[in-house]
């Protein structure tokens, strides 16, 4: 199931974009204007935003400037008008696609799904608004990065990669230090207490998330227990 943050000042057509986007597998969150959606999106990470442009408190071509700002989150804009610079001037501003009211319910679906099968690369995972990125190198929280050594780096990334999966402590040491290490098991519990410390701070519920499991070893699970 995506997230998706719905953005507009009518609260009927919040209503109408949840209904047609709710059975469909996505959950909608509704901000009723700029100033609800940058409170949601400053504390929750969404997969998309549909972004409307007639906002009397701030145009959506303000908010899609404050939104890029801090996030990389896709944002399609809607918005009654048709002319081309409106189209130009959203797409320059970090828009990533657009629609017109009114619009066909399928159109709008279809460019959702189009959107976030571009914006999902197997070498990117988020959970809960943390993103571990491994072309950049970077994991970070809500767009804020957490500074990781390299291997704290890796080790998070085995671990987000197999949500469930127990990895003992030789397991650890194996895929991130090789066979030839003469790692011990006490470097990978000082490693575990380094990671969770750093992004505990970042404000991620990382202990519920990053777990031991006794006797054996660590696990990620997506769903906090």
């Amino acid at each position: 199931m995506h997230k998706i943050l719905l953005i507009d000042d009518e609260q009927r057509m919040l209503d109408l974009l949840s209904l047609y986007l709710t059975p469909h597998q996505h959950q909608c969150t509704k901000a009723q204007g700029p100033r609800e959606a940058l409170r949601y999106l400053e504390t929750q990470a969404f997969d998309i935003v549909l972004l409307d442009i007639m906002m009397p408190e701030m145009s959506g071509f303000e908010l899609c400037a404050k939104i890029r700002s801090f996030s990389d989150v896709p944002i399609i804009m809607l918005t009654a008008r048709e002319q081309q610079e409106d189209i130009v001037k959203g797409l320059k501003l970090g828009a990533d696609d657009y629609i017109t009211k009114p619009f066909n319910e399928e159109e709008l679906l279809a460019r959702i799904e189009a959107l976030l099968r571009r914006q999902a690369p197997k070498n990117i995972i988020e959970v809960g608004g943390l993103k571990w990125n491994e072309e950049r190198f970077e994991l970070s929280y809500l767009g804020t990065p957490i500074k990781l050594t390299p291997k704290e780096f890796f080790m998070v990334g085995q671990l987000v990669k197999n949500p469930g999966k127990v990895f003992s402590r030789d397991q650890l040491i194996l895929l991130i230090w090789g066979y030839d290490s003469e790692t011990e098991g006490r470097t990978i519990d000082s490693h575990v207490r380094n990671v969770r410390e750093k992004i505990r701070q970042s404000g991620f519920p990382v202990d519920k998330h990053f777990l031991t499991v006794w006797g054996v070893g660590y696990k990620w699970l997506n769903e906090a227990e």
